[in-house]
């Protein structure tokens, strides 16, 4: 048993490497061998995670991953528990099922962070997912529960046909974010497009938030831009075209 599983990434793939084996919870069970012979997909083709990754310790759920990660995808796949420090940026899907535990990105990352795995209906159910850069397409797209947290911008469809669950962007948020939503919260600090299906509610200071912006400061080091800890948010309930129980929280003032 160590503290930690390091991943290092020692051949870099030359095409998109499907890695949704890599997941805190599962390797704290696995010895060191039997995380490298976990199965991956490299371009279409079924390969081990120790034809790519050189692997350092082992049942352990702490989890680190080095290396140019831009072409890994579907880290953290149905993650229940543990914790994944991942150095640089990440592929798409990260975290996609995610149920528990802690993902801690220190760059971008892609398409359909927290989202749903292909063909299913729900995304992450639990856990956290913090993006110290920006991210892709759809983050938190049809959520049930859980955290995920963007400092940079998000792409379009932030927490589209979220169900639950909180998805706060301390940068801009593309087109179309909240799309579909049926319940829970989109925080968004920087500039964002809402759908036309969203009614203005009320402007406000959330109790919840300075609660939010200090646990991010004190657990992952994020810093909170200059007067949105107390600041006025405009809440908008929507989307009207749903059951109209989420609403998009878009900070306007100190």
């Amino acid at each position: 048993m160590s503290d930690a599983v390091t991943l290092t990434l020692a051949a870099v793939p030359a095409h998109p490497l499907v890695a949704d084996c890599i997941a805190a919870d599962r390797f704290a069970a696995l010895a060191e061998r039997e995380i490298a012979a976990l199965p991956v997909t490299h371009g279409g083709r079924p390969a081990r995670l120790g034809d790519f990754f050189r692997v350092s310790g082992g049942r352990a759920a702490t989890v680190r991953i080095e290396g140019d990660l831009r072409l890994v995808e579907g880290i953290g796949t149905g993650m229940a528990g543990g914790e994944l420090v991942i150095e640089g940026g990440v592929g798409r899907d990260l975290g996609v099922g995610m149920a528990g535990g802690r993902i801690d990105v220190g760059g971008d990352a892609g398409e359909n962070a927290g989202g749903a795995p292909p063909g299913a209906a729900r995304g992450m159910t639990g856990g956290e997912i913090v993006i110290h850069g920006s991210a892709g397409p759809r983050p938190g797209a049809a959520a049930r529960r859980g955290l995920i947290v963007i400092a940079g911008s998000a792409g379009p469809g932030a927490g589209r046909g979220m169900i639950a669950g909180t998805v706060v962007v301390y940068g801009a948020a593309g087109p179309g974010a909240g799309r579909f939503l049926k319940r829970g919260s989109i925080v968004v600090l920087g500039a964002v497009e809402r759908p036309a299906t969203f009614r203005y509610a009320c402007t406000y200071r959330p109790p919840f938030l300075p609660l939010l912006f200090r646990y991010l400061e004190r657990r992952y080091g994020l810093a909170t831009p200059q007067g949105a800890l107390a600041g006025r948010y405009a809440r908008y309930a929507g989307d009207m075209a749903e059951l109209g129980k989420g609403e998009i929280l878009h900070w306007v003032s100190e």
